[in-house]
């Protein structure tokens, strides 16, 4: 047999494989952490890229070294958390005879303590992420629920007010309290735009280009 007709063999029994049910818990575990990994890169890659060459001023090695790890570090722990969810779901589903609500839950939990309890910056950014997310959706379903009344007024403009007089107050006045790429942005927004010296730093640089 040659080379495209052993080809053809082995990607027949690969796809026989694929679409056996008895398999398909475990291998949709190792789906959801191929799935982690290409989503981690494909969103940590740009952000890295954009925040390092905005406010690292290290050399060009270093950047692309710092954008590389970042992205491998959001790659890697995605790609861990969905496999040690999807997997702990499977196994208490499997235990129990059907999945309820709270396997999702405890599965999660495992996987957030495991694989994002570590503090860092990166896993720093994913949950303060999420726990926006969460805020918003925990009130919709409160009020789909009845357990809070639905508001008569679109309740955005109050919100948008809080958080944008919070988030300045702290940056004004206990600036220690926020994430550093986030305090490094308010600074290139509300500090640096205090300080030009001509022209040149004040519309066309955002600090004035060292002289030789």
């Amino acid at each position: 047999m040659g080379s495209p007709g052993l080809l053809r063999t082995l990607l027949y029994t690969v796809n026989a494989l694929l679409n056996r049910r008895r398999y398909r818990a475990a291998l949709a575990v190792l789906k959801g952490f191929r799935n982690g990994a290409v989503y981690g890169a494909k969103i940590r890659a740009p952000h890295a890229l954009v925040m390092t060459f905005l406010f690292k001023s290290s050399s060009l090695r270093e950047k692309f070294k710092a954008i590389a790890q970042a992205t491998y570090t959001h790659s890697r722990n995605l790609a861990c958390f969905v496999f040690t969810y999807k997997g702990l779901l499977a196994l208490q589903t499997y235990l129990q005879g059907h999945q309820l609500q709270a396997h999702s839950f405890l599965a999660a939990c495992v996987g957030g303590w495991m694989i994002f309890g570590e503090n860092n910056h990166i896993n720093s950014q994913i949950n303060m992420y999420l726990l926006s997310r969460i805020l918003f959706g925990l009130c919709r379903l409160a009020v789909e629920k009845g357990y809070i009344p639905e508001p008569k007024h679109d309740p955005f403009p109050i919100f948008a007010a809080l958080v944008w007089g919070i988030v300045l107050w702290l940056f004004e006045y206990h600036r220690h309290t926020l994430q550093p790429s986030l305090q490094s942005s308010m600074t290139y927004l509300y500090d640096d735009s205090n300080i030009w010296h001509d022209i040149s730093d004040f519309l066309i640089y955002n600090k004035s280009r060292p002289t030789k």
